[in-house]
C-alpha cells in the first residue's frame, strides 16, 4: 500500500482571529476523551486564537501529576468501540485497547498527553483548574501539572472567558 501525502487544506473565511477566544471545558479523564480537547485547543492557537482549557470532575485525571501520563481507554460503555461490549470485561482488555491507542497516536506523532498540554502552554493557551472538583477530590495546586494557572472557580473560568466561543468535552 503506497501512502500518499497531501498538503494540508486550511479553508479561508475572512475573518479576522483577533480578539477571538475559545474556552475548551474538559471533563473526562479517559485517553480517548483526553486527545478532542488537546487537539482542538492546539488548533485554535495555531490560528491565533486566545484559549483556556478547564479541567472539571474527571477531566482533572489530563493535570493530576499521578494520573496524566497513565490515562486509559476502555470498551466498557464505550459504544464507539464497535465490538462487544462483553469483551471489555475481560482481563487485559483494557490495557490492550490502551495500548493499541496509544501506539495509534504516537504513529501519528502526536504527543503524549503531559508533552501536549506542555505544547499548548508554549503555544500561549491556559491551562485552569477547577475549585469544586479540587475539594471533592482533595487536590492542590502542588498535585497538578505545574502549568496549571490556578485552581478558580466555575463562575471565575465564565468570567475570565467572557465571549469566548465554549466547548464541553
Amino acid at each position: 500500500m503506497t501512502t500518499t501525502e497531501h498538503a494540508a487544506v486550511v479553508p479561508s473565511f475572512g475573518e479576522d482571529q483577533a480578539g477571538r477566544k475559545l474556552a475548551i471545558i474538559c471533563s473526562k479523564g479517559n485517553l480517548d476523551m483526553a486527545y478532542p480537547g488537546l487537539v482542538l485547543a492546539n488548533a485554535a492557537l495555531g490560528e491565533g486564537v486566545e484559549t483556556h482549557l478547564f479541567f472539571t470532575f474527571w477531566g482533572f485525571d489530563m493535570i493530576n501529576r499521578k494520573t496524566m501520563a497513565d490515562l486509559k481507554l476502555t470498551l466498557l460503555g464505550n459504544t464507539a468501540m464497535h465490538l462487544p461490549q462483553g469483551l471489555g470485561g475481560i482481563p487485559g482488555m483494557t490495557a490492550l485497547a490502551t495500548h493499541q491507542m496509544r501506539k495509534a497516536i504516537d504513529d501519528l506523532g502526536i504527543p503524549e498527553v503531559p508533552e501536549f498540554l506542555q505544547q499548548i502552554v508554549d503555544s500561549g493557551g491556559h491551562l485552569w483548574a477547577c475549585r469544586m472538583s479540587a475539594d471533592m477530590q482533595g487536590l492542590e495546586e502542588a498535585d497538578l501539572f505545574e502549568e496549571v494557572e490556578a485552581i478558580i472557580s466555575a463562575a471565575d473560568f465564565i468570567e475570565l472567558t467572557a465571549g469566548a466561543q465554549l466547548l464541553f468535552i
